[in-house]
């Protein structure tokens, strides 16, 4: 999860979130490219008396200077489109997990299963135990089989809201009467934190959203505790 004077992105849990940090890293090294290649030119032009005659009135410097911004947005663009399609991409899931949101709470139903949904609410500050994050834990988490390809299906009951889990590149709006989809692999066991990221209402920031990965053992034991509880 991210931690105080954290300049990059959350570590990724997903092969997506790497796709999007090397992307991410690519653009940047272009965007730093380009800002000290201009900084050079005005530096160069402040500084300088001399004029150069070819300079004003050259054909050979703007074909260049239109060519090269068009070789650079076909850089950025084709990687770019790449990791779209990628996002997109649902292959045979395992799992398939509806995420309902409501004012202010998530409720998640496994609809691979006869009778297992919860609703997730928010722990209070009062009542968090040593080691847990304030306004980030919840009461019921939700579990998966990590290295499992999941579905999420995401809608809303009354207004607008927004699933989203940074460090698994997933980010997802939930609309009332329509029903979106999204997808993502755990690729390692952990505890990974969202939060509701569409305004949504005087408590929009206490719906928080945690996904507990766990090996496939783990998770059937877990299924079948919830579902003996049911």
């Amino acid at each position: 999860m991210a931690h105080p004077t954290q300049l990059g992105f959350q570590d990724a849990a997903s092969p997506v979130m790497e796709e999007l940090l090397h992307f991410h890293d690519h653009a940047l090294m272009i965007v730093f490219l380009i800002s000290t290649l201009v900084l050079y030119i005005i530096v160069a032009m402040v500084s300088t008396k001399l004029t150069n005659k070819y300079i004003l009135d050259s054909q050979e410097i703007e074909i260049v200077w239109t060519v090269l911004p068009a070789v650079i947005l076909v850089l950025i663009a084709l990687p770019s489109l790449r990791i779209l399609y990628l996002m997109d991409e649902i292959n045979d899931p395992h799992l398939t997990i509806k995420a309902m949101g409501h004012q202010w709470y998530w409720s998640y139903e496994y609809t691979d299963y006869e009778n297992l949904g919860f609703d997730s609410y928010m722990i209070p500050t009062q009542d968090l135990t040593p080691g847990q994050f304030r306004l980030l834990e919840t009461d019921h988490r939700m579990v998966v089989p990590m290295e499992s390809p999941i579905r999420i299906l995401v809608s809303a009951e009354d207004v607008l809201h927004s699933w989203a889990v940074p460090s698994l590149g997933v980010k997802m709006d939930a609309v009332p009467g329509r029903l979106n989809q999204t997808a993502f692999i755990a690729s390692r066991p952990g505890v990974f934190y969202g939060q509701c990221s569409e305004i949504c209402g005087a408590n929009h920031s206490f719906m928080p959203i945690v996904v507990e990965a766990v090996p496939l053992e783990h998770f059937e034991n877990w299924s079948s505790l919830m579902l003996e509880d049911a």
